[in-house]
Parts: C-alpha cells; sequence; structure tokens
C-alpha cells in the first residue's frame, strides 16, 4: 500500500510540474505572442557611411516605433563581410540578432572566397529592404567630362587610373572588373573597408575612380567635387537628374543593382521571421522611412522571405558566371 501511495504521490507531482515545466520553457522560447520584448541589434557588414549602412539607419528607427523596442546598428566590418556574417550565423536564433546583409557579400563571397567561414544555409531570409543603383563617379583631375571619353582615356592608360572599392567581394569590387571587362580598360583596384575609408581618398585624387550606390558620392557629384558620368541602372537617378544612364550614355548592357536585407540565424523559429518581416513591411510603409531614403539616394523596396530566397538564388548564380568569366579573385 505505502508503496503503490508513494508511487501515485510521485506521479502527482509530475503531472502537476509538467505545465509549469512546459510554461517556462514556452516562455523563454521567442514567439508571436512575445516577440520582441527586448531590444534587437542589426549588424552591418560595413563601417559606418555608405548605402548599407545607411540602410539599417533608415530602417533602424522605424522598426523601433512599429515593434515598440529600440533598434541598435551594430556596425562590424572587416574581412568582405566575413565578420559580419560568422557572428550572426552563430548567434542566439531568438530573432533579437540580426544581419543587415548586403548582395554582394551574400550572392558573390560564396564563389569568391574559399574556405568561407559561414554559409547562406545559416541565414533564414526575413525580408528586403533597400535597393540602389550604382553611379560611376571620377575625381575632378580624371581629363574626361562623359563616359565615352573616360573609357576611351582609361583604354589608352592602361594602369594610370585606380578604383576604389568597398573592399575585396563588394559590388563596388565585382561590378568594376565587371565594367572593365566590358569595356577592355585596365584599372587597378584599391580595396578599402566600406565607403567611408574609399570616399575619403577618392575625394583626395589619391584614388580617381569610384563606381558605387549614391549615397556615398551624390551630394559631393552635387557640389561639384566628383564628376558623376553615368547611373547604372534603367532610368536617372532623382537625386542626379543630370547624369545619364549607361544606356544613354553608350555603354548598354552594364547596369548594376545593389541592395540589403534583413537574414535571422538560420533556426530562428519560423513565426518570428513571418512577424518581423511583416513588422519590416509596416515599418518601410511609414511616410517618415521613405522621406529619410530618399534624402539619402536609397529606394525602399519590401519582398517577403519567399521573395528574398529566390533572389539569393537568382544571384548566387548571376555571380557565379560573371566571378568565373572576368577572373575574379579575393584579394
Amino acid at each position: 500500500m505505502f508503496i503503490k501511495l508513494r508511487s501515485m504521490l510521485v506521479l502527482g507531482a509530475v503531472i502537476a510540474v509538467s505545465p509549469i515545466q512546459q510554461s517556462l520553457a514556452q516562455s523563454a522560447a521567442p514567439t508571436t505572442l512575445n516577440y520582441p520584448s527586448k531590444p534587437i541589434t542589426l549588424v552591418v557588414p560595413n563601417p559606418p557611411g555608405g548605402f548599407v549602412d545607411a540602410s539599417a539607419r533608415i530602417l533602424s528607427d522605424s522598426l523601433a516605433k512599429v515593434t515598440k523596442q529600440s533598434v541598435v546598428v551594430d556596425n562590424r566590418g572587416g574581412g568582405s563581410g566575413n565578420v559580419a556574417y560568422s557572428y550572426v550565423a552563430r548567434a542566439a536564433a531568438d530573432g533579437y540578432t540580426l544581419l543587415n546583409s548586403y548582395s554582394a557579400y551574400h550572392t558573390g563571397n560564396p564563389s569568391l572566397t574559399a574556405n568561407l567561414p559561414w554559409a547562406q544555409k545559416d541565414f533564414a531570409p526575413v525580408a528586403l529592404i533597400t535597393i540602389a543603383t550604382n553611379v560611376i563617379a571620377v575625381h575632378p583631375s580624371v581629363p574626361a567630362n562623359n563616359l565615352a571619353d573616360f573609357i576611351k582615356y582609361a583604354k589608352a592608360n592602361p594602369g594610370k587610373l585606380s578604383y576604389a572599392s568597398q573592399g575585396s567581394g563588394s559590388l563596388s569590387h565585382l561590378g568594376t572588373e565587371l565594367f572593365k571587362l566590358q569595356t577592355g580598360t585596365h584599372m587597378v583596384h584599391i580595396p578599402y573597408r566600406g565607403s567611408g575609408p574609399a570616399i575619403s581618398d577618392v575625394l583626395s585624387g589619391q584614388v580617381q575612380v569610384f563606381i558605387t550606390t549614391p549615397p556615398s558620392v551624390m551630394g559631393h557629384v552635387q557640389a561639384g567635387k566628383l564628376k558623376g558620368l553615368a547611373v547604372a541602372g534603367k532610368s536617372r537617378h532623382p537625386g542626379l537628374p543630370n547624369v545619364p544612364t549607361t544606356a544613354e550614355a553608350g555603354l548598354k548592357g552594364f547596369e548594376l543593382e545593389a541592395w540589403v536585407a534583413i537574414f535571422a540565424p538560420a533556426a530562428t523559429p519560423s513565426d518570428v521571421v513571418a512577424k518581423l518581416s511583416a513588422q519590416i513591411k509596416s515599418a518601410l510603409e511609414l511616410p517618415e522611412t521613405k522621406t529619410r531614403a530618399d534624402g539619402a539616394g536609397v529606394e525602399l523596396r519590401y519582398a517577403n522571405s519567399e521573395q528574398l530566397a529566390a533572389l539569393v538564388k537568382s544571384e548566387t548564380a548571376l555571380w557565379a558566371k560573371t566571378i568565373k568569366a572576368a577572373g575574379i579573385t579575393a584579394e
């Protein structure tokens, strides 16, 4: 009788404790009911300044209003993005540490860098947030006032010009190598750790060429400190209405569009990813978000998780072919 009674008491304790344990487990795990309940961190793979950093800061303020939680921007530049990507890939999969991903790093590095310390499968796509076409900008010392004359000068002076990039594997690197391939020109690559350091040397004339997104050069072109030769997109940029497209300038087929998107660690619960994606959509739709984006030369463009996954797949294939054809290697 004692043994039977003792067994019943133990069983009753288990039954009594189990709901408590289950409740604790549920409260510890991120769900749509309690997410977000603390600050969110956007990890940026570039130093402050430029398109990628600007995109994070534009989103952070608006997302904070939507979620009622602070959104912190954490710049972790270096290693052609690999420092930030590795950090987020190994972060807790709870929706509070997110990657503010740059298209060239995300889709180019897998084909460009051997022994990559992260893989695309380490991340769950959340939402596309911004895009930006690229501007071909040169220092005023370059004796060319239009794209055709610039190409002629570069062909006649192989190796005399140097071009800046935001780092090996950035779109300014891959894109300029593609430009060289299509135009038959030769320029020396000078990689930097982000747009901020790069633009300083371009403005001083130490480096003469920079093919990059509008936030880095738009103000300098408007002020006459740099010459904008062409916009590598289908249409002119509203902030640079007097700068022709590459097609208008005589170089058809050369277009570069960079994007920034939010990714979470791969094991992040799908309901949290879905809620976060919807919150980002709401943040991008706020009037003040568009005002800030327009001022920075950035175009807002939302895409959900599935659409972002498809974009990553298609661009990864595109850059793999381009890297191989142009013989681009990591530096």
